[in-house]
C-alpha cells in the first residue's frame, strides 16, 4: 500500500527535475552572456583612403586612444569615400546603397567621419543611412562642418586653422622673406582651402609675393621649387590630388619636394614633422585625437552625442627641426618665444669640448695629479696605521676591562694551587723532622707541588697573554687550539659567575692565519656578552655553548647563550659602536669583535635560536696547505 504513492511521486518528479535543470542552464547562459562586455562597432569613414596623409595619422591615433580608454572590446570598420578625390557625385548613390546593405539591419554604435569630405557625405545622406546613430566629425577644420545641419546625435571634434598666424611665424623666423610658395592640391576639398588662402592671406600681398601651386602638376612644382629666388619659403598645406589629376598617398610627395626645394618648407600640422620640413605653428595630431577619443568613449558609454561638446583645437607652440634649420642657415635667435627645437646635434666643439680641453689640460694636470695621489696614498696609509693602532689600543683596553671582570675568578684559580703548594710544603717539612722520613711520600708531595706550580704558572701565562700589548701579528695555527685554550682560561669563571659551559669541538683541523691574542679576545667578549645576557635567567638555564665546525673553505665558530635573545630589528645594530643594552655598558665589545673578524677577512653575524637565546657566528677563511702568515 505504501509502494504505489512513492512510485507515483518519483515519476512525477522527473519532468519537474528536467524543467528545473533547463531553467538553470538558461539562467547560467544568460548570466554568462550578460557578464561578457558587449563589442562596440565603430564605423570609420575615411575621406580619401587608408594611406593619405594626414588622415592616416588622425585615424591611427584615434584608434590607439580609443583602445586605451575603452573598458570593453571595440570593432573598427573602415570605409573610404574615394569620390572625394574628384568632383563627381555619380558614384555616391551606389556607395550609399552599399553602406545601407551593410549596416541597414544593424547600424554601428558610432560613426566617425574623418576629414571634410566624409563629414559632408554623412551629413548629406544621414536620413537614408543612420538617422539616429551617434556620429562624430573629427580630423576636420571647423569651417568644413555644417553646424546648422547637426542633429542631437552629432558631435564635432574639429580644429581651427589660423593660416595668417602660420605665415607670421614664417616671417619671424625668416624676416627677409620675399616669396612664399603655397603647396595645395586640386581636389574639391583642396579647392575650398585655396579660396580660403587667397582670402585670408590677401593682407600679406604688400609684404611678400605669394606663389600658388594649385594649378601645377607635382612635377612642375618640383621644378619651380628647385629654382625659387633667394629669401623664399614654402608653405605645405595638402597634396592629395595635383592639377594633373595624379593622387599622392603618404608623404612621398613631401619628401621629394624637401629633397628638391631650394627654400625651407613650413607646415601647419605636426603629422608632416618627419624630417622634411623646418617646422612652424602646428596642430598636435596626438593631442587632438586624445580629446576626440575621450568624447567618443563618453558617447559609447551612454551620453547623448549632442550633449558632448569639444572645443576646436588650436595651434601649439611652434616646433622646429634643427637639421633643416642647419640646412638653410636659420638662427635660433629668430625663433618665436617658447619654440621647441628637435633633433639638435651638437657642434664639433660642443660634442668634443671636454676631450679637447682634457687633451690640453692633462699635460699640465698630470704632474699635480700624481703628487696629489702620492700625498693621498701616504695619508691613507698613515690613517690606516693610526686606525689599526687605535683599534689595538681599544682592544687592549677592552681586554683589561675583561680581565678586571675575571679578577675574582683568576684569584680563586691561582689561590687553589698556591694553597695546595703551601699545604704540601708544610707536610714535607713535618715528614723531614720525623726520625725516619718516608722518601716515597716525599716524592709524591714534590710531584704534587710541581703540578700545582705548573697550574698556577699556566693561569698567569694565560693572563699575561691576554693582557700583553703586542702589534697585530698574523700566524698560522689551528682555531680549535685557541678555542680550547680560552675555554680553559674561563673554567674558573664558570664557578664564580654560576654558569655552565658546553663545548663541541670538531675533530677536523681548522688551520687559519690570524692573531691568537685578538681571536682569544673575540671569544672572551662573546662569552662575557652571553653571561651578561643570562644574568636574570634561572641557574639551570645559564649555559654558554661553544662550537666549531668546518663549512666548505671556512672555519666556523659559534657562541650561544640561553638569554632572552635579540630583537629582530637590532640583530645588525648590535655590532655598531656604542650600541649597548646595558646601563653601565660602553657598547664597544661587539664592535671590537666585528673589527677583529673583518681584519681576518671573516664575517660575524648574530641570530636568535629557535628555542630561545642568541647565537653569534663567525666564519674565517681556512688556510691552504703550507700557507703561512701574510
Amino acid at each position: 500500500m505504501c509502494f504505489r504513492p512513492i512510485q507515483f511521486r518519483l515519476c512525477c518528479s522527473r519532468p519537474l527535475l528536467a524543467a528545473l535543470t533547463l531553467a538553470f542552464l538558461l539562467a547560467a547562459l544568460t548570466g554568462s552572456q550578460a557578464a561578457d562586455p558587449e563589442v562596440k562597432r565603430i564605423l570609420m569613414l575615411q575621406s580619401f583612403g587608408l594611406r593619405f596623409k594626414p588622415w592616416t595619422d588622425f585615424a591611427e591615433y584615434f584608434r590607439s586612444e580609443m583602445s586605451k580608454q575603452s573598458k570593453g572590446p571595440l570593432d573598427f570598420q573602415d570605409h573610404s569615400l574615394l569620390t572625394a578625390r574628384l568632383d563627381d557625385d555619380k558614384a555616391l548613390a551606389p556607395f550609399v546603397e552599399y553602406l545601407h546593405a551593410l549596416y541597414g539591419a544593424k547600424p554601428p554604435d558610432l560613426v566617425v567621419a574623418l576629414g571634410a569630405p566624409a563629414a559632408e557625405f554623412v551629413q548629406r545622406y544621414r536620413p537614408q543611412l543612420f538617422p539616429k546613430t551617434p556620429m562624430m566629425f573629427t580630423s576636420v577644420e571647423a569651417r568644413r562642418v555644417q553646424y546648422d545641419k547637426l542633429t542631437e546625435y552629432d558631435t564635432v571634434a574639429a580644429a581651427a586653422h589660423d593660416f595668417p598666424a602660420a605665415i607670421e611665424t614664417i616671417l619671424k623666423v625668416l624676416p627677409d622673406t620675399k616669396v612664399i610658395a603655397v603647396v595645395n592640391g586640386a581636389s574639391p576639398n583642396e579647392a575650398f582651402w585655396q579660396r580660403v588662402f587667397e582670402r585670408e592671406l590677401a593682407p600679406f600681398a604688400g609684404r611678400v609675393e605669394l606663389r600658388w601651386y594649385n594649378r601645377l602638376s607635382f612635377e612642375d612644382i618640383l621644378r619651380d621649387a628647385a629654382h625659387l629666388p633667394p629669401h623664399s619659403a614654402i608653405f605645405w598645406h595638402l597634396m592629395s590630388v595635383d592639377a594633373a589629376g595624379v593622387t599622392h598617398e603618404g608623404t612621398t610627395s613631401l619628401h621629394r619636394l624637401s629633397a628638391a626645394a631650394s627654400a625651407p618648407i613650413f607646415s601647419y600640422l605636426d603629422g608632416f614633422f618627419d624630417g622634411s620640413i623646418v617646422g612652424g605653428s602646428m596642430h598636435s595630431v596626438e593631442k587632438g585625437m586624445a580629446v576626440a577619443a575621450t568624447a567618443a568613449i563618453r558617447i559609447l558609454n551612454g551620453e547623448k552625442a549632442g550633449d558632448v561638446r569639444v572645443a576646436p583645437s588650436q595651434f601649439e607652440l611652434p616646433r622646429f627641426d634643427w637639421r633643416q634649420m642647419q640646412r638653410f642657415g636659420i638662427s635660433d635667435s629668430h625663433l618665436p618665444p617658447g619654440s621647441a627645437v628637435y633633433f639638435r646635434e651638437p657642434s664639433v666643439w660642443e660634442r668634443y669640448s671636454w676631450q679637447i680641453t682634457f687633451i690640453f689640460a692633462v699635460l699640465l694636470m698630470q704632474a699635480g695629479l700624481i703628487l696629489v695621489l702620492l700625498r693621498e696614498h701616504r695619508r691613507r696609509q698613515f690613517a690606516e696605521v693610526q686606525s689599526r693602532q687605535r683599534m689595538a689600543e681599544l682592544a687592549h683596553v677592552n681586554r683589561f676591562s675583561t680581565a678586571g671582570e675575571l679578577t675574582a675568578s683568576i684569584a680563586h684559580e691561582i689561590n687553589q694551587p698556591l694553597g695546595a703548594i703551601l699545604t704540601n710544603t708544610e707536610t714535607a717539612r713535618a715528614i723531614l723532622k720525623s726520625p725516619k722520613p718516608d722518601i716515597n711520600e716525599l716524592n709524591e708531595i714534590l710531584g704534587d707541588i710541581l703540578k700545582d706550580d705548573q697550574r698556577a704558572t699556566e693561569v698567569i701565562r694565560r693572563l699575561r697573554s691576554l693582557l700583553k700589548r703586542a702589534p697585530f701579528e698574523l700566524k698560522k695555527f689551528d682555531l680549535n687550539e685557541i678555542v680550547q685554550e680560552t675555554i680553559g682560561f674561563l673554567s674558573a669563571l664558570t664557578v664564580g659567575r654560576k654558569f655552565g659551559m658546553v663545548d663541541v669541538i670538531t675533530p677536523d683541523a681548522l688551520p687559519i692565519v690570524g692573531d691568537r691574542v685578538q681571536l682569544q679576545q673575540v671569544i672572551l667578549n662573546l662569552v662575557m656578552n652571553g653571561i651578561e645576557a643570562m644574568k636574570d635567567a634561572p641557574s639551570e638555564n645559564r649555559i654558554i655553548s661553544i662550537r666549531t665546525s668546518r663549512i666548505d673553505k671556512f672555519s666556523e665558530l659559534s657562541v650561544s647563550d640561553r638569554g632572552p635573545g635579540i630583537p629582530e630589528d637590532r640583530l645588525k645594530q648590535v655590532f655598531e659602536p656604542f650600541y649597548t643594552s646595558k646601563a653601565e655598558g660602553m657598547g664597544m665589545g661587539l664592535s671590537i669583535v666585528r673589527t677583529i673578524i673583518e681584519a681576518h677577512n671573516g664575517v660575524v653575524w648574530a641570530e636568535n635560536r629557535d628555542h630561545g637565546g642568541a647565537s653569534f657566528r663567525i666564519r674565517i677563511p681556512l688556510s691552504g696547505d703550507g700557507a703561512g702568515p701574510t
